[in-house]
């Protein structure tokens, strides 16, 4: 293990928490607000740390083969929450340490869930930096080290970008790592401007314009009101918020083909097109199930803007989903467990995954009729490798054992079941709201510090899918090789 390598990433990684904080600060100093001497404080000592992280384990190569990467990412993710959550922490505006740290990790892995039971009560600065949580984390701080940091860009490290890009498959025809970190973030942005704007026309001020768009943006949820996205009742803006989930959690890969003008190879990825049928066919079947509820307009308003809600796991609401029908509950539990798409910033199990194992079953029942026949997994039109079918068959059977253990340590709480099924869900799957007391109107405050720390873990698990952050609890990874 590159014990210095890792180090060094950390440094770095200290450093940008640093300057990425004082968004904090300056929109404190904006509002008058004491909240600024936190931000600075935090931001002075990380950053000292973080230079003398790099100044003295500065390492001879950056080679970081699997195991090191993994470990550099799972490790960049716990030390920016830690880091982070302090301002929160230190001002008395989230008095305990825990709940602290789950807010933060909740916004740093754009999950979205709550131990607030006043978000308005919160400080100006405080709603920024917590807004902001959602967009440095989604597309990822190690995607942003990889485009800003030479040393790193390198095609060798591409274990740092397997280790935090969601989903099965990442395409290695990029010539350069950091070329094409450089372009995620070039459209990252892009897309978060342009509805920034858009949200202004809409009669949003700014703080509320570019809170939000940074909230949908890292597809995170997090509202700087207590009624969410409902507080804005433009249906306008509402719509603006809607199509943009959608839009962040389709594979960026599309929009590299489509600035690339690789038009026919953009409409040819498989994972686009069942993405948006998952989201046609859910929103009808809900529309139709609540029309008895609100008018037919409203009922696909509704509709539409849960289901991009739901499966770009941003966790935006308008209304209280425990109220609808049991249809449509059922329908926003499975968009939870899918989730948008690989190379997105949305979270979930992965359409792309899910694609690949119905592939797979239906190999293994065609070899059942036809033994000797030779049969692929085609993803695209071009064969999958083993080596991902493999890793996607281990990532179901951790996925479920770590949703059956989380369960089951949450149970403690004697909560009921729908509150602490679809609680669990929504932690791991990284969607933020789930049904029964953590619904859109409801948080995550009444849980027992072991279950927050449980979720805790739940959210960096599926921010980091999964492999990474169990690499740190086994000891063989520790050992020289």
């Amino acid at each position: 293990m590159n014990k210095r390598s890792i180090i060094y990433i950390l440094g770095w990684v200290l450093i940008v928490d640093a300057v990425a904080m004082q968004i904090g600060t300056i929109t404190s100093l904006i509002y008058g607000e004491k909240e600024a001497w936190y931000f600075v404080l935090t931001g002075v000592v990380s950053a000292i740390l973080g230079v003398l992280a790099i100044k003295v384990k500065k390492p001879k190569n950056m080679v970081l083969y699997q195991k090191a990467g993994f470990a550099s990412t799972a490790l960049s993710w716990i030390l920016l929450s830690l880091v982070g959550c302090m301002p929160f922490w230190l001002s008395g505006e989230i008095p305990s340490f825990i709940d602290a740290f789950y807010e933060t990790v909740s916004g740093i892995t754009t999950t979205g869930a709550t131990i607030l039971n006043d978000v308005e009560a919160l400080s100006k600065g405080m709603l920024m930096w917590r807004s902001f949580l959602h967009w440095l984390g989604g597309m990822g701080v190690i995607v942003f080290l990889l485009a800003i940091i030479p040393k790193l860009g390198g095609q060798q490290n591409i274990f740092l970008m397997k280790a935090e890009s969601p989903g099965p498959i990442i395409g290695k025809a990029v010539p350069r790592m950091r070329n094409y970190a450089t372009m995620l973030y070039g459209i990252y942005i892009t897309l978060t401007a342009l509805e920034f704007i858009l949200l202004l026309f809409g009669g949003l001020n700014v703080f509320e314009a570019i809170n939000t768009s940074f909230s949908t943006a890292g597809t995170g949820g997090f509202g700087i009101y207590n009624s969410n996205a409902a507080a804005f009742e433009s249906y306008y803006v509402q719509t603006v918020i809607a199509v943009f989930m959608l839009l962040f959690g389709i594979n960026f890969s599309v929009y590299l083909c489509l600035i690339a003008r690789k038009f026919k190879q953009s409409l040819k990825f498989e994972e686009l097109w069942i993405y948006l049928g998952i989201v046609a066919v859910s929103t009808a079947i809900i529309a139709f199930n609540i029309s008895s509820i609100y008018k037919p307009y409203d009922a696909f308003h509704q509709s539409f803007f849960y289901v991009s809600s739901i499966i770009s796991t941003t966790g935006f609401g308008l209304t209280d989903v425990n109220k609808w029908p049991e249809l449509s509950k059922t329908v926003i539990i499975i968009l939870t467990f899918i989730g948008a798409s690989a190379g997105s910033t949305g979270g979930g199990f992965k359409i792309s995954r899910i694609i690949l194992l119905f592939k797979e079953v239906r190999k293994e029942f065609s070899l059942l009729v036809h033994p000797r026949n030779v049969k692929l997994v085609k993803m695209d039109g071009k064969a999958v490798n083993h080596d991902i079918m493999r890793t996607t068959s281990m990532y179901l059977v951790l996925y479920i054992g770590v949703f059956a253990i989380s369960f089951l340590l949450v149970s403690i709480d004697n909560m009921d079941f729908t509150t602490s099924f679809t609680a669990v869900a929504a932690n791991l799957n990284n969607t933020g709201p789930g049904l029964g007391a953590v619904g859109p109107v409801g948080n995550y405050a009444d849980f027992s510090i072991l279950s927050k720390i449980v979720f805790i873990f739940d959210m960096l698990a599926g921010r980091l899918e999964i492999y990474p952050l169990l690499l740190l609890f086994a000891p063989s990874a520790w050992k020289k090789s």
